[in-house]
């Protein structure tokens, strides 16, 4: 069987150093699964691992694409069958039109999710969840903040947040998306500024929000910090800004802010499997109810892999990016 992956040998800029290679699938080993993908996003975490910035490098020549949705079409694996519709629980170079992994490595999910869906099911709802249930004991009423709210885990955070009963402050750099952030249940939205920050300070009155969710980082990151409540947490999970966050000595000394970090693949090492198992069975069903979903903007085959990377820059782009979906 002929098949086609998105590999690279060396970091750099993405359009620049990946290239479309044609492989036989080799004889499946004991454990090993056979899929084919459906469908699988571009995420900034991708870009990352193939500009060599992110927090794991790999043995090159390395495969590209860290999610998918994808069906097992042969298995040796006791606890997979053909049929099967399966999500990678680690990265398996998901940009490519098959992948041979282990049945360790899968996490079965019902059928008749939509597959570009359940290709975007295994970062951002899960990091949405995390930030929602793993930092705090919020209750119904509580608010909390979050910059980058149009990303994939910020709309996620939003309609997760709005089933709890908890009010989201979102903050935008394009308030023309506010709309539909409030069509998913935002509880206010302002633009990601000075001036946006005091307005939702304004709006809130003497209330106060008791996390702070950060994917941006440098002035944003900061913003963020002043809204919290004595004792609240700050939890940065991405840098999109690519700038860094200094923090102030009053935050720490007087408000008792305390600062984590969030890595959902890190959580999923180190978690037991039935957890890890419980959670996306529990997002997967709202997949498939359809009170989760993620904002599509395009999808590409593989061979347009320049013109997909391009897109992620547009101007006018409106959700996700994805390749797929692969027959």
């Amino acid at each position: 069987m002929k098949s086609q992956r998105l590999v690279f040998e060396t970091h750099g800029k993405p359009a620049d150093v990946l290239r479309i290679e044609t492989f036989d699938i080799p004889p499946l080993e004991n454990d090993e699964v056979l899929l084919a993908i459906h469908a699988a996003p571009i995420n900034p975490a991708d870009l990352n691992f193939i500009e060599g910035t992110y927090g794991i490098k790999p043995a090159m020549p390395a495969q590209a694409g860290m999610e998918c949705a994808a069906t097992v079409i042969e298995s040796r694996s006791g606890k997979f069958s053909p049929g099967d519709q399966v999500i990678p629980n680690e990265r398996i170079g998901a940009w490519a039109t098959h992948v041979v992994t282990t049945g360790e490595n899968l996490i079965r999910i019902p059928a008749g999710i939509d597959p570009l869906q359940a290709a975007m099911l295994k970062v951002n709802p899960a990091t949405a969840w995390l930030l929602l249930h793993h930092f705090e004991n919020l209750r119904e009423g509580d608010w909390v903040a979050l910059n980058a709210a149009n990303s994939g885990v910020g709309q996620c955070v939003v309609q997760l947040a709005a089933a709890l009963g908890i009010r989201t402050l979102c903050f935008l750099r394009n308030e023309e998306l506010a709309a539909g952030l409030i069509s998913l249940g935002a509880g206010a939205v302002f633009g990601d500024s000075p001036e946006g920050y005091e307005q939702a300070r304004e709006m809130l009155g003497g209330g106060k929000p008791k996390l702070a969710f950060n994917a941006v980082g440098g002035d944003s990151a900061l913003r963020l910090l002043k809204l919290l409540a004595n004792g609240g947490t700050h939890i940065t999970y991405g840098a999109m800004g690519r700038k860094p966050l200094t923090i102030p000595n009053g935050p720490l000394i007087f408000g008792d802010i305390r600062f984590r970090g969030l890595w959902v693949s890190g959580w999923m090492e180190k978690s037991p499997r039935e957890e890890v198992e419980a959670i996306y069975a529990e997002l997967a069903g709202r997949l498939l109810a359809g009170t989760l979903r993620q904002a599509v903007d395009c999808v590409f085959p593989l061979e347009n892999y320049r013109e997909a990377l391009a897109r992620l820059d547009a101007a006018d782009r409106r959700g996700k990016i994805l390749f797929g979906p692969q027959s």
